[in-house]
């Protein structure tokens, strides 16, 4: 089997344009190729269909996965429009071929070849891999809308390119609708003297934050001036707004109309079809909903108890005031860590350099998972931009772009963008994370964040080894998907891992009972924790099902009457919701990975570098991709099917 070689960036905005503009047309024309083929090749056997099906993914996801890369990262706002143009013309490419029903009689062909009327027959047999790609690729056709009459089918057509097209939109807005605030420097008292000799006072005597993560973290933690606090997160409450108001209404029309002409309740029941929770039916929006139900039930008590306690630490600062709001949250959960655990967030942080915390990580996670990152001096798209190849036992399994630090023109908060989808023997994995961590101290919460996404990229790269498009990395059910990642968060808060690479102003590592005290504080607010990302699952999916006519009485409702803890009064957050694109009505993944997370945390049992659990984690659970179900993988790693008690004892503090 040759060994593919990794992607080759340019080096000069020259370059840049046209890599921006010639791959997807290299694509498209491949694609074009294929699907000709597909559909004059009579006398292909299924095997060689589903083969040139492959071709012709292996094209598409690689010059979609670029062009999205670049329209979040690329410094060059002309390069950024270009590749939004592309995106648009990849996506409808693909809307458009599960349209064409001369192409979707081909691969049905293939379904008829499978199942030879002569049973004797058995040259035209698929094996598990092929049949399984066979059934996806089917329901895709179903799911896009190919069996529909002609106006109809049309329709689907233009509704599903107008959903990237706002979708695009709304993302554009989001990754530029960066505030400021400004405040006297009195204002930030609380906040650490790195973070103040970071911020100096201007001309006007006044201090400018932005709602960037490393301005807006520290000081919705830290600041002891609440109206400090209410008017950075107030700021970040009306990220993209009012532009994205109007785009998120026909977002949602759009969605309604395309799942009711696919014949579909609504568009939660469309997306949760091919997912865990909805089984391969059509009824995964009540499945939501029971599931929201349940994590109310699990939470609500504990939240009421954790809440009063933040009321009555509130009142103690402010005698006058009457509810926590969501710009409250942090900065009292952490003064009451500090409290009653001793714990102070701002001791801790002063462990955490993020030239440490990155080669620690690297150096944790390439034990846990038997690999090495061997730093290569590489052309990419920034100077920001730190790239790995990704080797075991001196072969390279794939490489990743670590893009980790705010800037103008990039996305806003921290994902990991798959690259090459890895297919064995012919492209090499390749993955991305941008993220926006601080350059000097990071948060405890920072770290944890930069674990999780982490898991993401690795997921990609050590499941990108299969031999069709469809199943390579994190392509499993998108509800399972954060399982891994979520999982991973656990190295964060392990004594042994973080004294390997921590260090104060001193250089010595953080110390073992500061981080048992820290594991036993995050225990308190777990459950309001819990309540607001439950806010976040119900405006999701309600402003998906419901469709209300105000978008912000509907969204300020539902974050209100899920947890006790208040959102700031008129403003507009499902502006700033990126997840409202690529996670549509279905937020709930969050907690129902979570729930798979907390039992697959069981089989490293109590020794998180286990090696033998970790070698059983990464044969079950990263390596297949998403070859096999998700709840096969959970099976075969657990020995048994995932349930819901680890999830509750971690939610009771247990």
């Amino acid at each position: 089997m040759t060994t593919p070689e990794p992607l080759a960036f340019p080096t000069d905005p020259a370059g840049w344009t046209a890599f921006a503009t010639e791959r997807p047309t290299a694509a498209v024309a491949v694609v074009a190729d294929v699907d000709a083929r597909l559909v004059a090749g009579t006398d292909l056997d299924a095997a060689a269909r589903l083969e040139l099906w492959n071709d012709a993914e292996i094209a598409l996801l690689a010059a979609t996965n670029e062009s999205y890369l670049l329209s979040e990262a690329h410094p060059d706002a002309a390069v950024r429009a270009i590749a939004e143009e592309q995106v648009q013309r990849l996506e409808a490419l693909s809307a458009s071929r599960l349209l064409d029903r001369d192409l979707f009689q081909a691969m049905a062909a293939a379904d008829a070849a499978a199942e030879p009327a002569d049973a004797a027959a058995t040259a035209a047999d698929l094996d598990d891999q092929q049949r399984r790609l066979l059934a996806k690729v089917l329901q895709d056709f179903r799911r896009g809308g190919v069996d529909l009459p002609d106006a109809e089918r049309e329709r689907v057509r233009e509704l599903t390119d107008r959903d990237t097209e706002l979708s695009l939109t709304f993302s554009r807005n989001i990754r530029d609708g960066r505030r400021e605030i400004r405040v006297t420097p009195e204002a930030l008292a609380g906040l650490p003297q790195d973070f103040l000799d970071a911020h100096p006072v201007g001309d006007d005597g006044l201090v400018v934050l932005t709602t960037d993560y490393p301005d807006l973290m520290p000081v919705r933690e830290y600041a002891r001036d609440r109206a400090t606090r209410t008017a950075i997160v107030a700021a970040y409450n009306d990220l993209a707004w009012p532009e994205n108001d109007p785009v998120l209404a026909e977002l949602l029309a759009v969605r309604a109309e395309r799942a009711g002409l696919l014949g579909y309740g609504d568009w939660a029941d469309y997306e949760t079809e091919p997912r865990m929770i909805g089984g391969g039916g059509k009824n995964g929006g009540r499945a939501i909903a029971e599931f929201l139900d349940r994590l109310d039930e699990a939470s609500a008590d504990a939240a009421q108890r954790e809440y009063g306690i933040l009321l009555a630490r509130l009142q103690q600062d402010d005698p006058d005031a009457t509810e926590v709001t969501i710009a409250d949250l942090f900065y009292l959960l952490s003064t009451l860590r500090g409290e009653r655990h001793d714990v102070d967030a701002q001791l801790v942080r002063s462990y955490f350099r993020f030239d440490r915390v990155l080669p620690g990580l690297l150096a944790t996670t390439g034990r846990l998972l038997d690999v090495e990152y061997v730093p290569v001096d590489v052309p990419t798209w920034h100077a920001d931009v730190h790239s790995y190849d990704v080797v075991r036992a001196g072969a390279r399994l794939g490489r990743i772009h670590l893009d980790l630090h705010p800037r103008d023109g990039k996305y806003t908060h921290a994902a990991c963008f798959g690259l090459a989808q890895g297919v064995a023997g012919r492209v090499l994995p390749e993955a991305v994370l941008l993220c926006n961590f601080a350059r000097g101290l990071m948060t405890h919460d920072e770290v944890v964040t930069f674990f999780h996404e982490f898991g993401h990229l690795v997921h990609d790269i050590l499941g990108g080894a299969q031999r069709f498009a469809r199943f390579t990395g994190v392509a499993t059910e998108w509800d399972f998907v954060e399982a891994p990642s979520q999982l991973l968060e656990e190295w964060a808060w392990d004594a042994g891992v973080l004294s390997s690479f921590t260090a104060n102003a001193d250089g010595e590592p953080i110390p073992a009972d500061l981080v048992e005290r820290m594991k036993v504080a995050d225990g308190f607010g777990r459950a309001l924790e819990v309540r607001r990302q439950l806010g976040h699952a119900q405006v999701s999916y309600h402003l998906h099902v419901d469709r209300p006519a105000d978008l912000q009485a509907a969204t300020e409702h539902w974050y209100d009457a899920t947890s006790p803890v208040k959102p700031l009064r008129g403003r507009h957050p499902y502006a700033g919701f990126g997840h409202l694109t690529g996670y549509g009505a279905c937020y709930y993944t969050y907690q129902w990975s979570l729930v798979i997370a907390r039992d697959l945390l069981s089989g490293f049992g109590g020794d998180l570098m286990n090696p033998d659990a970790a070698a059983r984690y990464r044969r079950e659970i990263l390596e297949p991709g998403g070859s096999r179900d998700a709840a096969d993988l959970v099976r075969a790693f657990l020995g048994r099917d995932y349930g819901f008690d680890a999830y509750r004892e971690w939610l009771a503090g247990r």
